[in-house]
């Protein structure tokens, strides 16, 4: 396997990119949110149901408003992500083999092997390729040939790092 292509400098994909990667480290917070806005919530309502609202409402609001503010995190350090990213537009480029991932930007570049990679998630635009538990790159599927896409698939699902549809 051999695929290359290149990613033109476009304002918007590293925003789309910090988006994506912080998206995956940031679910939790979100998931926690909810948990202690529902829990928040609940103890509120039945604070105030058994007449204790005077002493516990401002341990339940305090976590309502914990949970609120937690689920709202990962949002607003997306926004910023796509806000500030949009000075890094260079272009770039992707070469896909057998052994490794070589990925450039403007006059950096890095790889890695495919021996190193833990596993490759699968979102609307990217690859997302992990490196032990951390996300390490993503690869942009709306960038290459719908033959390469399908080529890259079979070789990740081949390998075990990505499930088959």
């Amino acid at each position: 396997m051999h695929i290359r292509f290149d990613v033109p400098a476009d304002p918007t994909y590293p925003g789309r990119v910090a988006a994506a990667l912080s998206g995956v480290r940031l679910r939790p917070f979100g998931r926690l949110g909810a948990a202690l806005a529902a829990v928040g919530a609940v103890g509120l309502a039945a604070a105030w149901a058994f007449g204790w609202g005077g002493r516990a409402a401002p341990l339940w609001t305090s976590l309502l408003v914990a949970g609120l503010l937690s689920m709202l995190y990962a949002p607003w350090v997306q926004w910023r992500a796509r806000r500030r990213s949009g000075d890094y537009a260079v272009e770039g480029g992707y070469e896909i083999t057998d052994d490794n991932i070589m990925m450039r930007s403007g006059s950096e570049s890095a790889g890695i092997a495919w021996d190193g990679v833990s596993r490759v998630t699968d979102t609307p635009e990217f690859w997302i390729v992990y490196v032990g538990r951390m996300p390490a790159t993503v690869i942009p599927r709306r960038l290459m040939s719908a033959g390469d896409a399908e080529t890259l698939r079979a070789f990740l699902t081949g390998r075990g790092l990505l499930r088959s549809r």
